[in-house]
């Protein structure tokens, strides 16, 4: 025979009144989406706060505006040290153009003395020369010379540098293609060789007592400072003494730095060379003395050295 149904424990609630409105129900019980949810979970994680984009672009503001601040200020400062930077620079300015022009009125007057000088001991020379003054003179590069002669240019090579390593270098030169004082001398000895009767170098005179020499890259004649290119003027016969002076042993050595380091160089006969006289001169001599009492050798003796002016 049939049994009846077991009994539950639990009755079954009665359903709810809104079962039909579970939509509306979902979205009362859950008022913030889920995406939003796990954003703000996520910002809270974060430490909170605002986004990233939002941070840097108020960093770069903030930047900015400092930036602004510092060239506001820094103008405002130079805005005031203006005036005061101004006048310090008049200042200088003036300065320098007072010295400038001592400087040229001491150098104007050092050649003024220059001048009396030479012209003095060139008065001197010729006095106490007797008949031979003027040729004593002459020679001694005492007086303005001119006449037929060359003219030899020796100029640095086009590309001349500041160091080389060469073997110029090695023997007190520089592989460089500059003009040395040294190249100079040898130049200048060849003309004297060759038969020239009085040498000058830009301008410069060389007496028999000149020196040639060197200060860092510049070459010195008498202590005076000479300017690239150099230009020598030799009185003498001009065909007579090219050729003599090409074919002489510092003839060749010139032909030589040409060709090997560039050294430019020109000669050509004058109808008329002009030679100014040497600045200052300075003569010496030597003269018998007396036999020394004491002794009695009776035996002479030479003084050298004494100078006459």
């Amino acid at each position: 025979m049939p049994q009846p149904p077991p009994v539950r424990s639990t009755p079954t609630p009665p359903p709810r009144p809104d079962a039909s409105m579970s939509l509306l129900t979902n979205v009362m019980d859950h008022s913030l989406d889920d995406g939003y949810a796990e954003a703000a979970a996520r910002r809270d994680a974060e430490g909170g706060g605002l986004p990233r984009t939002v941070r840097a672009k108020l960093g770069l503001a903030a930047g900015l505006v400092l930036a602004a601040l510092v060239v506001t200020l820094g103008a405002a400062q130079a805005r005031i040290s203006a005036p005061v930077v101004a006048k310090e620079r008049e200042e200088l300015i003036d300065r320098i153009d007072a010295e400038t022009e001592a400087a040229d009125r001491l150098e104007a007057e050092v050649d003024g003395l220059r001048d009396e000088v030479g012209e003095r001991q060139r008065k001197a020379l010729q006095q106490h020369g007797g008949d031979q003054g003027e040729l004593v003179a002459l020679l001694s590069g005492g007086t303005e010379v001119h006449g037929p002669g060359i003219k030899l240019v020796v100029d640095d090579a086009s590309d001349a540098g500041s160091g080389g390593g060469g073997p110029r270098e090695s023997s007190g030169f520089s592989d460089t293609g500059r003009v040395r004082d040294r190249d100079m001398q040898r130049v200048v000895n060849g003309l004297w060789q060759s038969g020239a009767e009085a040498v000058s170098i830009n301008g410069q005179r060389l007496t028999a007592l000149s020196a040639i020499r060197a200060a860092g890259d510049a070459i010195l004649v008498d202590n005076r400072p000479l300017v690239p290119p150099y230009t020598v003027l030799a009185v003498g016969d001009g065909k007579k003494l090219s050729t003599a002076f090409q074919d002489s042993a510092d003839g060749q050595y010139l032909h030589a730095l040409q060709e090997n380091f560039g050294i430019r160089t020109s000669i050509s006969a004058q109808d008329e060379v002009r030679l100014p006289a040497a600045p200052s001169l300075i003569v010496r001599t030597a003269e018998p003395r007396a036999a020394d009492a004491a002794t009695g050798s009776g035996q002479a003796t030479e003084e050298t050295g004494k100078g006459t002016s």
